[in-house]
């Protein structure tokens, strides 16, 4: 197992598209390093770019903090379904230290993805679980939480972050 070094924002890897993962078994290595390295960070999400790994993969453990560990491993995930009601909560990233920003975000998900098995899982995730499942699912996706900002709130983070 390996702490493994957070890319931060503007590193090229966060702004591409994630392959899918072809060999479930080929991943359980990486899975271990992510989970060892959003744990040490510490975070509730991390997603394989975030370091330097273009694979749909991400790990997430959303409750950690504040009671018991229940990890997550999602490979190949994607939303099939979405609830009409939006939330905005503030979001942090660990590829983006020290700053904050009011992302709004479907309330409810429903996240299809395959484990360390293979086997493939259909959840329901609400609050903040679906909250983080999207903002994981958005590196996949080449995207971070600036790319979810209106031009100007987008300037002001950006320039609060350049400015730590």
């Amino acid at each position: 197992m390996s702490v493994l070094p957070i890319l931060r924002w503007p590193d090229p890897h966060l702004s591409q598209v994630c392959a899918p993962v072809t060999d479930v078994a080929a991943v359980r290595g990486l899975v271990t390093d992510m989970f060892e390295t959003m744990y040490d960070a510490p975070g509730r999400g991390l997603a394989a770019p975030q370091i330097g790994v273009l694979l749909r993969v991400f790990v997430m453990d959303v409750g950690w903090k504040t009671g018991e560990r229940t990890p997550v491993v999602c490979i190949n995930p994607r939303i099939v379904a979405a609830s009409d009601e939006v939330s905005t909560r503030e979001e942090g990233c660990l590829s983006i230290p020290g700053v904050l920003a009011e992302i709004s975000r479907p309330e409810a998900v429903t996240l299809e993805y395959l484990d360390l098995d293979g086997v493939t899982h259909s959840d329901a995730l609400e609050g903040p679980a679906a909250m983080c499942a999207q903002h994981e699912l958005d590196h996949l996706d080449g995207l971070v939480t600036f790319d979810r900002l209106d031009p100007a709130a987008r300037a002001a983070l950006i320039a609060e972050y350049e400015a730590v």
